[in-house]
């Protein structure tokens, strides 16, 4: 028996769907006009991988193409599909809810549209754009961020939890009066003391982080960097950093948290020893008002489109009100 075209128009419009990939892609054209270049960037795939994928959707009546100058945009209106295809769209993304892959693209997506809108300043205004760009060739990437450390008190005592191979603690030793470095890996502290080198405000301590080498108040500011996913009981090493911590006249007393946020990738429990999944800012928020700390509040950093893990989180506490 002869298939009808319109048959064959269903199972071609549907085996397009049939890719968790093409499905990715989907939700992002239907939040934005993207080029190839821009969704190579957001999912992370070769232009190449993505340019096949698009023509799989394209061809399947799902996308829609046009070219403005050189680039070629690629868009998905759900207005310009027929009833059935809306239908069976709707349904589609509804079932695939909040999923935390579509959270990291949302969140690159978000990082590629701020660079866009870069690039047309750079365009409408050449000067302006351009800045950036010779600032960075002048001095490189990470002066800003470097520079603003300065605004931390130079009287304070800063714990740095988990210190790993010492990059927190290089960054602030220029700046405050001392630097605890705690970790209980005898191999990253062997990593720390020769980064450190004869830094004389680093003091390095084995320890652990539920039971910190460190009396009573005896530190302004307490950071976990990339630490609290590695640690059982988060709340437990919280409830010690505000125990080492004072509060001083300079507004001291406050704990700092830059960790993942959560994220489905299992096999960082096996491949690097995490035991937490990353945490939601309402988590963060808990853990640290459980702890004792006051003003908690977490945001999530903006997302470097051409980093490969899950977005990261930062959120402070402090022990006065």
């Amino acid at each position: 028996m002869k298939r009808t075209r319109k048959l064959d128009d269903l199972g071609s419009r549907l085996s397009a769907l049939g890719e968790a990939w093409r499905l990715r892609l989907l939700r992002l054209l239907e939040a934005e006009e993207l080029s190839v270049g821009e969704i190579a960037r957001v999912m992370q795939l070769p232009q190449s991988t993505v340019s096949r994928r698009l023509k799989t959707l394209a061809d399947g009546g799902w996308i829609a193409r046009r070219s403005e100058g050189t680039a070629t945009l690629y868009r998905f209106l759900l207005d310009d599909l027929d009833e059935g295809a809306r239908a069976v769209w709707l349904v589609v993304r509804e079932q695939l809810g909040q999923d935390p892959q579509l959270e990291e693209d949302r969140r690159r997506l978000a990082a590629v549209l701020a660079e866009r809108r870069v690039d047309s300043q750079t365009f409408f205004g050449r000067v302006a754009g351009d800045w950036d760009q010779v600032r960075e060739s002048l001095f490189g990437s990470n002066f800003t961020a470097t520079a603003l450390l300065s605004l931390l008190p130079p009287q304070w005592t800063v714990a740095d939890l988990g210190c790993g191979s010492g990059n927190v603690a290089e960054l602030l030793a220029p700046v405050v009066r001392r630097v605890i470095a705690v970790d209980q890996s005898e191999a990253m502290l062997a990593a720390a003391r020769e980064r450190l080198g004869e830094t004389a405000n680093v003091d390095i301590r084995e320890g652990d982080l539920l039971n910190l080498p460190m009396e009573d108040a005896s530190v302004d500011a307490a950071v976990f960097a990339l630490t609290l996913h590695h640690v059982e009981d988060p709340a437990a090493a919280l409830r010690e950093a505000r125990r080492v911590l004072r509060e001083g006249a300079s507004g001291g007393g406050v704990a700092l948290v830059l960790d993942m946020t959560s994220h489905e990738r299992d096999e960082y429990r096996q491949t690097m020893g995490h035991v937490h999944l990353g945490f939601s800012a309402e988590a963060l928020h808990e853990l640290l008002t459980g702890a004792g700390f006051a003003r908690a509040a977490a945001r999530p950093l903006e997302s470097n489109p051409d980093a490969k893990g899950p977005g990261l989180i930062v959120a402070t506490g402090h022990i006065s009100s």
